[in-house]
């Protein structure tokens, strides 16, 4: 009797229409060139779809709102032009990593950023939103260079880690939205250098940057001695 050939096993389809990728990249292309020449709350979902050449439903059917649609767009360019390093250095890392959201917030798509904290000061739920999708994802990823700092015994595990992050990265946002001072390449090592002096648990004398070499701005005022 002839053996019947078995039917192989498959596994079961998810349940939906899938996102297709490369319409979810035109939508967030064409999002990203849209908010290049206008405001986010002049940005509609109609310019996105028509500019992307999909239908509104289609663009409803993955983001709820715009306000996703433009955040998620701006993580997913930032994370094209600022990947999380790995030289065996957190020192090194933070700098790379702190170069590179410079040069990122210094291009037109990068300027957004201070569109969006603009934007979060008069619609509260914007800003909620800003937190979530964009915010805490960021975070998440420069977290990862922090942990592994403190795995390898560089830096100080006593520290809270948000707050070591908003140490590292809060002047060059501070600058970036306020505009009193440079950002370049030479003031991100500087910044990193002078918040490593209390993050750091020990020196680490093969790091390429020097934390004694910093720029006079960003030297803690010398007061006389009392006496």
């Amino acid at each position: 009797m002839a053996k019947t050939a078995s039917i192989p096993e498959t596994e079961p389809k998810p349940r939906g229409r899938q996102r297709s990728h490369v319409c979810e990249s035109s939508i967030l292309s064409a999002t990203m060139e849209l908010l290049e020449t206008k405001c986010l709350r002049d940005v509609t979902c109609d310019a996105i779809a028509q500019r992307a050449g999909v239908s509104k439903a289609t663009l409803y059917k993955w983001w709820p709102n715009k306000n996703l649609v433009a955040l998620d767009a701006f993580l997913s360019s930032m994370r094209r032009s600022v990947p999380t390093p790995d030289t065996g250095s957190a020192l090194n890392d933070f700098t790379l990593e702190l170069e590179s959201v410079i040069r990122f917030y210094a291009t037109p798509h990068g300027a957004m950023f201070r569109q969006f904290i603009a934007e979060g000061q008069s619609d509260p739920e914007f800003l909620a939103l800003f937190r979530e999708r964009f915010l805490r994802s960021r975070r998440e990823e420069v977290r990862i260079i922090w942990e592994r700092g403190v795995a390898r015994g560089e830096l100080r595990e006593d520290i809270e880690v948000d707050l070591a992050l908003d140490l590292i990265f809060g002047p060059m946002i501070y600058r970036h939205l306020v505009g009193h001072a440079p950002l370049d390449d030479l003031h991100a090592e500087a910044l990193v250098a002078v918040a490593f002096r209390g993050l750091q648990k020990q020196p680490c004398p093969n790091d390429s940057v020097d934390p004694r070499k910093v720029p006079a701005e960003l030297e803690p005022e010398k007061r006389p001695l009392a006496g």
